[in-house]
């Protein structure tokens, strides 16, 4: 059994002979790399109408992502041990990278093509290396972690947020740069995907599991869900991509439990827990050190992302459901913080009280996605998108989730 601790401290590394190790290596591959379809900054895929921009105008939210991108691309993409082959540099208490992380630079990576002249090289890079560890459970899915030596670590088994975002990854990739070429993005991606089906789906519930180390003889993890994992947009892609209605039953599967959790549980908050228990009977939050931490049933150290992966949904799809959960969201915290996003704390109880009494741009950025739905937050959202932008770099889980929400407010986040 894996578990997947989620803050990360770690000390500085010689980063300046990272990124001439990463230079080098990927010189003589840039004359390969296709010409992208959708390039950074074209923003030729529009988001539903309504959603709010920052005011700062398109051009300069481009020019702030594009230079954090380079910041993050820097500390953090790295190459591995293997020639050819690319990790993003998690350094964790436990692993050197981790398979959220790889998901991670596969987003970024296929989302700044056109920008980055290297994006598909360091692309393809990392999905070399996720194909060469793969889960000692579904040989289609990744281990989630690994050392500093490319080995796998703490049980070679998958983590179901990572392989999602690999699987949707490998799709925009097709719709990025074709699959004619050296990879065949969209081969790849169907057989992530038939894998996620068959090992990270409860068939019951069909809500996403813990990973493909849960199973019957545990029924406390297999009927459990993160709530991170709720990758709306990543099911509807999946079945609009496969012509595959099971995916669309996943989709409102896990609706049905966002809605239920945050009127059962969050009705002034909209807020959910890191992780639910009891999905095939009634669905509540974890107790204490369920998996991870005793916040395990708190508004935290997962469950910082939900504003970021329902928020971007509501914004691609116009999805209903979707802008009511995350509006839900922004709205609450707007008060909550008095309109100060230097307020905004790092984990919350249900009910709003402050768990840690500090601010992490991990719980911030994501809040900025949401507010782009939230038809009443543009000042709100404009001193969220200052603020994120102010703010310089951290570690290498938030510097992800910051980079990644960047892209979503600034209208570049790509569906298949």
């Amino acid at each position: 059994m894996s578990v997947h601790t989620k803050t990360t401290r770690h000390p500085p590394l010689r980063r300046c002979l990272q990124s001439l190790a990463l230079a080098v290596a990927t010189t003589a591959a840039f004359s390969a790399a296709a010409a992208p379809n959708f390039p950074f900054g074209s923003h030729r895929q529009a988001y539903a109408s309504g959603t709010l921009s920052p005011s700062v105008g398109r051009a300069a939210a481009d020019q702030s992502t594009a230079s954090f991108y380079r910041t993050w691309k820097q500390r953090y993409l790295v190459p591995a041990c293997k020639a050819g082959e690319y990790r993003v540099k998690a350094d964790t208490e436990d692993a050197y990278v981790v398979s959220e992380g790889q998901g991670y630079g596969m987003l970024i990576t296929v989302m700044m093509a056109g920008e980055d002249p290297q994006a598909q090289t360091l692309f393809d890079g990392l999905h070399r290396y996720n194909r060469g560890h793969p889960s000692s459970n579904d040989s289609d899915l990744l281990a989630w972690a690994q050392n500093a030596s490319c080995n796998n670590i703490l049980d070679p088994d998958s983590a179901t947020d990572g392989d999602l975002d690999i699987a949707y990854a490998l799709l925009l990739a097709d719709l990025q740069w074709g699959s004619s070429g050296a990879i065949n993005y969209a081969a790849e991606a169907r057989r992530v995907i038939a894998a996620i089906r068959r090992s990270n789906v409860n068939p019951t519930t069909k809500l996403v599991n813990l990973g493909d180390w849960v199973s019957t003889d545990t029924p406390k993890h297999y009927y459990a869900t993160r709530s991170s994992d709720w990758m709306l947009g990543h099911f509807r892609s999946f079945a609009s991509k496969l012509g595959d209605s099971y995916w669309t039953g996943v989709l409102g599967a896990h609706q049905n439990l966002l809605s239920t959790m945050q009127t059962s549980y969050a009705p002034n908050t909209g807020l959910v827990p890191d992780f639910i228990v009891n999905t095939n009977t009634t669905a509540k939050p974890a107790p204490a050190n369920f998996l991870e931490a005793d916040t395990d049933g708190y508004y935290s150290w997962n469950a910082g992302r939900v504003p970021w992966r329902i928020g971007i949904d509501a914004a691609v799809s116009g999805d209903s459901r979707s802008r009511s959960a995350a509006r839900k969201l922004s709205q609450w915290i707007r008060v909550k913080a008095g309109n100060d996003p230097n307020r905004v704390r790092s984990g919350y109880r249900l009910d709003g009280q402050v768990v840690e009494n500090y601010n992490s741009m991990f719980f911030t950025a994501p809040f900025a996605v949401a507010a782009t739905v939230d038809p009443n937050a543009q000042a709100w959202l404009d001193k969220l998108w200052s603020y994120t932008v102010a703010s310089g770099p951290s570690d290498y889980y938030g510097d992800s989730v910051k980079l990644l929400s960047m892209l979503a407010v600034s209208n570049n986040w790509l569906k298949p």
